[in-house]
């Protein structure tokens, strides 16, 4: 094994951070991973299964497990990195605890943060029952029913896409990239618990923009019946029977349409991290207009930040799917293990 001669600190143990340790530590780089959750993960422990192959997400998160169980790496859970400071060629990264370590280089991987759904009242979500996220329907599927509040299996639902996405009422003019292929997949797997369930999908524009996506969607319509409504959703709510109203508009049809549901899933997009934000403005990190973190260079340099040091990997720079994820964390460990090299600070 290399000699290791340096350290880095990495913020956030989702799967770009642990990737990242992982690749640094099989490099011989000792590697202080804090996670603010009491296990790693992020986001991924929280789903069912990954599009467009439909896979356990469990899969995922064993081969992560293996990688943080690496020698090299110190895991801290249940911490955060509060702030990031340059001194001369290092850096001293301050924990929220009031802890301190002094690193060779840092990578950010906070991630991002699911959209309020709460911030778009029009969809009644905290205000009348039967009105879900998505990732609580994914919830749902791990636990392996899917009912109301009051405990019955709905026969009709309803998927409004975008809900904090492309959106200029909340400062959201960005497309989540992963909302609509969500919307999908779990619409089909509605339909695999509840084989005559009648399902509508409420969408502005289909953006399947990934390998095997639009199969995903031809699949859904052919062989699974789910119903696509083009068209945005103005209002919802409640009937005397405790039935949700879903007022929209059918822009193919030209027509308004009004309908009853059992249950309505929101497909909520992505925004940076609260400690990302946080952690940007304490340690002097530029955001961009999308108000993630702003790579140094859009083609060249996305992970790295304007701060020579200071490295991005994943969703703290822009929404990406699991796969792209991991791509991009790996390119941050290049990244890193190339400037260790050139800084005379590692010799694997």
């Amino acid at each position: 094994m290399p000699e290791m001669s340096a350290h880095v600190v990495v913020a956030g143990g989702g799967a770009a951070g642990i990737e990242a340790a992982g690749m640094l530590a099989r490099s011989g780089i000792r590697v202080t991973l804090i996670e603010k959750e009491t296990e790693p993960g992020g986001h991924l422990k929280g789903w069912y299964h990954l599009f467009p192959d439909r896979r356990d997400s469990r899969e995922v998160i064993s081969y992560l497990s293996r990688l943080i169980s690496h020698e090299n790496i110190d895991f801290i859970p249940g911490e955060t990195v509060a702030k990031i400071d340059r001194k001369g060629l290092s850096f001293s990264v301050t924990t929220g605890k009031g802890g301190s370590f002094t690193a060779d280089a840092v990578l950010i991987a906070t991630g991002f943060d699911m959209f309020r759904c709460e911030r778009k009242e029009e969809y009644g979500y905290g205000i009348y029952d039967n009105v879900i996220t998505s990732a609580e329907l994914e919830v749902m599927f791990r636990n392996g029913e899917i009912k109301t509040v009051g405990g019955i299996v709905p026969s009709k639902l309803g998927m409004i896409h975008c809900v904090g996405s492309r959106d200029e009422k909340v400062g959201n003019l960005y497309c989540s990239k992963l909302c609509c292929v969500t919307a999908v997949k779990q619409a089909m797997e509605i339909k695999e618990y509840i084989s005559d369930a009648r399902i509508f999908c409420f969408y502005m524009d289909m953006r399947m923009g990934g390998a095997m996506y639009e199969e995903l969607y031809r699949e859904a319509q052919e062989k699974y019946g789910i119903n696509f409504i083009r068209g945005k959703v103005s209002e919802v709510s409640v009937s005397i029977d405790n039935r949700l109203i879903v007022k929209s508009e059918d822009t193919l049809a030209g027509r308004p349409l009004k309908m009853e549901v059992d249950m309505l899933v929101l497909m909520a997009g992505m925004e940076i991290s609260d400690g990302g934000k946080k952690l940007a403005l304490a340690s002097g990190l530029k955001t961009g207009e999308n108000r993630f973190l702003a790579s140094a260079d859009n083609h060249y340099g996305s992970n790295r930040s304007h701060i020579s040091g200071i490295f991005y990997a994943g969703t703290c720079t822009a929404p990406m799917n699991v796969t792209d994820t991991i791509s991009h964390a790996r390119g941050a460990a290049a990244e890193i293990i190339d400037y260790l090299r050139n800084t005379g600070r590692h010799n694997g």
